[in-house]
């Protein structure tokens, strides 16, 4: 009550004042309950007083406080405008705009809230999370918008969006050992921003993708298997908690935390910074080849023997994207060289057309470069995960699964999917055990991680299921011949999972139940369980 009383003193207004403010309306616990919560806003009395007395005249939201029917819809109304108040009009749109609507990139994911919160700052974020803790608002945050899952980074009505892309800083330190990244900064930005410098980080392949989300999912990269996963490569995170506290977590200060925060998802806080290690890569080496589909068995068979041999040279990494028509295959090398003996395997494929020759170039050249090859077409989108041991045979029968039925959904709906092999030595788990380790308990082993891309345009979600078809199809291919053949490998990388799989779950019980432990701990109202609107969330496990 003393702490209380400073607070008020400190804005102005004495506890006794505020209370008799409060009086008239109000029963004495609810306006105790009121007085807390502007008291932790921590406003000037110009700001708080129309809070004052657009509380005392809310019959909707008196009846809330007492327990009474209410407005759903009148109350989140409510908290727009207690936003408005405390972080100013030009950090809150309402109503919300369609340019805001448009931001995520998968239509499939649009909605229009009732309001959003554009944040400038830490404090920002902690007083909207006091506000819609305080009114059980439902809420959901953006950072990139990247993902394709509805109610991940989007909300209808009523509901509140936290779009976080006014916290963009990227910020090198003085000894050019880390930079400071904020949620709303896109990699490309990141990179581009660095390569003068002669360095990067651990990040996002595609440059369009925002920050915050991909590092709370673990965050794979092109050279992940000397680095590690973006996400291993957090030196300290700063974080708003449900209760408005802005703390931060690193191996010293709230360890459990930042482990949990490593892969853990979007179920602690609303991280406001990281700061991120830099690595001395710039300067690099990478050629794409385009192969008929006649050509992906012998593809197949080189990707396994270079998993099973190449992949130990951690310099080098391969993308391979099987399209419906053609297959692409990447070799990037993390400095600058030329045709590294430990690509051989694929030297040796034929019928192939070079879309890049060998080239030294830069790695923010080489993301441009991703960048521009990505569609600019407003479409739906969606993707998918699965994970097994090597085994060349494996993926030639999950992908004869996949082509029969992505051909066919093509034919009838125009949608376009992609089969992606995704290397994951042993190294890369190896190199985030070496950074204290995450939460998404990878196994120490060489092994792949699948994952596509659905893209389609349609104006409704008709097509969603039959579109989506193909790849839940595939995925199950996946586990039933992996698991007869002793090769299941049971992780899924949070970030290539679908709205309907368990990211989390395949973390294992240990894992989860520590995961939930520090949820609890962090967050004990269980505001991000309860009120977030989607998300891989703990309370779903």
């Amino acid at each position: 009550m003393i702490f209380l009383s400073r607070y008020l003193v400190l804005l102005g207004l004495s506890s006794v004042a505020l209370a008799a403010q409060l009086e008239t309306g109000f029963l004495e616990g609810e306006s105790n309950q009121v007085a807390a919560f502007i008291s932790q806003l921590q406003l000037p009395s110009t700001q708080s007083q129309p809070i004052i007395d657009a509380s005392k005249n809310d019959t909707n939201f008196i009846a809330y406080l007492q327990g009474q029917s209410y407005s759903r819809a009148s109350l989140t109304s409510l908290a727009c405008f207690f936003a408005q108040l405390a972080l100013g009009n030009t950090s809150l749109q309402s109503p919300v705009s369609v340019t805001e609507v448009d931001e995520n990139w998968s239509s499939a994911v649009w909605q229009t809230p009732s309001c959003a919160i554009l944040p400038n700052n830490a404090r920002d974020v902690s007083k909207s999370l006091l506000i819609i803790s305080f009114l059980e608002t439902k809420f959901s945050i953006r950072s990139g918008g990247h993902s394709p899952n509805p109610g991940f980074s989007s909300i209808g009505q009523p509901g509140i969006l936290i779009d976080m892309q006014r916290l963009n800083q990227i910020t090198l330190s003085l000894d050019q050992n880390t930079t400071s990244l904020g949620p709303g900064a896109r990699w490309g930005d990141v990179y581009a921003t660095l390569d003068p410098f002669g360095l990067s980080v651990v990040g996002g392949r595609i440059p369009t993708v925002g920050v915050g989300g991909l590092l709370l999912g673990g965050g794979y990269f092109h050279f992940s298997a000397r680095y590690g996963l973006a996400t291993d490569n957090v030196q300290n995170i700063e974080i708003v908690l449900s209760n408005g506290t802005i703390t931060n977590a690193n191996l010293q200060q709230n360890a459990d935390l930042f482990w949990a925060l490593k892969g853990g998802g979007p179920n602690f806080g609303i991280v406001t910074r990281y700061d991120v290690y830099t690595i001395p890569v710039r300067n690099i080496w990478y050629s794409v080849n385009v192969y008929p589909n006649s050509q992906v068995p012998m593809v197949f068979d080189a990707m396994a023997e270079w998993q099973n041999n190449g992949a130990s040279d951690t310099l080098g990494t391969v993308a391979l994207i099987v399209g419906l028509e053609t297959t692409e295959v990447g070799l990037l090398y993390a400095q600058p060289t030329y045709n590294p003996s430990s690509f051989a395997p694929f030297y040796n494929l034929t019928n192939g057309t070079l879309a890049i020759p060998p080239t030294n170039g830069t790695l923010s050249a080489l993301t441009t470069l991703l960048g521009a090859s990505q569609s600019q077409l407003i479409e739906r989108h969606d993707y998918r995960g699965a994970s097994s041991k090597i085994s060349a045979q494996l993926y030639k029968d999950v992908y004869a699964t996949w082509q029969a039925s992505a051909s066919a959904v093509f034919n009838a709906t125009g949608a376009n999917q992609t089969f992606v092999i995704q290397p994951m030595p042993a190294s890369l788990v190896q190199a985030g055990k070496a950074r204290g380790g995450n939460a998404m308990g990878l196994p120490d082993q060489n092994f792949q991680a699948w994952t596509t891309l659905i893209d389609w345009a349609s104006n409704s979600d008709a097509q969603d299921a039959p579109v989506r078809e193909t790849s839940i199809q595939t995925t199950h291919a996946w586990q039933t011949l992996s698991q007869q053949r002793a090769l299941d490998v049971p992780s899924l990388l949070l970030n290539d999972a679908s709205r309907d799989q368990n990211p989390l779950a395949s973390y294992g019980a240990a894992n989860v139940e520590k995961l939930k432990g520090v949820a609890a701990k962090y967050d004990s109202a269980q505001v991000f369980q309860r009120l977030q609107s989607g998300g891989f969330l703990l309370s779903l496990v």
